[in-house]
């Protein structure tokens, strides 16, 4: 009778955390081929959406993951993988954000609500209440939504994707960012006045 054995682990069809964790302190090779196909979209979506382009997201998860790799004896399961990850390519995101920064930065001021000498709104449009998550809803706008938030200066950006989109609390977007909370919660009012102006031009007229 012929034996069809393998000394290579085989991977799991579905990922629990131990397992895979024991697997990348191991160095097994399936363990990281599954970190890379069960995270990976969703990492790639949140670095692209921090440095607003495609080459320079990949960048980054391609650093984070080494980050990873290097500090995996380090994870001591305090809360889930996914977790764990998210917040280094959140930190790498940031990073690379901040190593861009060698010019001034850029104004938000006309993209903010204008006002009439009465005092009123020369735009109709709500002043900033609707958070880019919802807005991320709605299937047929997401396409829109994300080139607005793209066009975001970068420090406006990073704290609405932080808070809107990758749903971190104003506390802890103020401790990646070295930010006071009043300070995040002006910038990310701000931040969604602007995307409003910006959907304006794309949807509304």
């Amino acid at each position: 009778m012929r034996e069809h054995l393998s000394s290579e682990p085989q991977p799991p069809s579905t990922v629990d955390d131990t397992v895979l964790v024991q697997g990348l302190r191991n160095g097994e090779e399936w363990a990281f081929e599954a970190l890379v196909r069960v995270f990976g979209a969703r990492l790639l979506a949140t670095a692209r959406r921090l440095v607003g382009n495609e080459e320079d997201a990949r960048d980054v998860v391609q650093s984070a993951y080494l980050s990873a790799f290097r500090a995996i004896g380090e994870f001591q399961g305090a809360a889930q993988i996914s977790t764990w990850l998210h917040r280094i390519v959140v930190n790498t995101a940031l990073m690379r954000l901040r190593s861009r920064r060698r010019k001034p930065e850029e104004s938000i001021e006309a993209l903010l609500p204008a006002f009439k000498a009465d005092g009123h709104f020369v735009d109709r449009l709500s002043s900033g209440a609707l958070p880019a998550d919802q807005l991320l809803e709605q299937q047929e706008t997401r396409r829109i939504v994300r080139g607005a938030i793209e066009q975001l200066p970068e420090p406006y950006r990073a704290v609405l994707v932080l808070r809107d989109i990758e749903e971190l609390s104003t506390k802890e977007v103020a401790e990646l960012l070295d930010m006071t909370t009043s300070a995040v919660k002006v910038r990310l009012h701000r931040a969604r006045q602007a995307l409003l102006t910006l959907l304006r031009k794309e949807i509304f007229q």
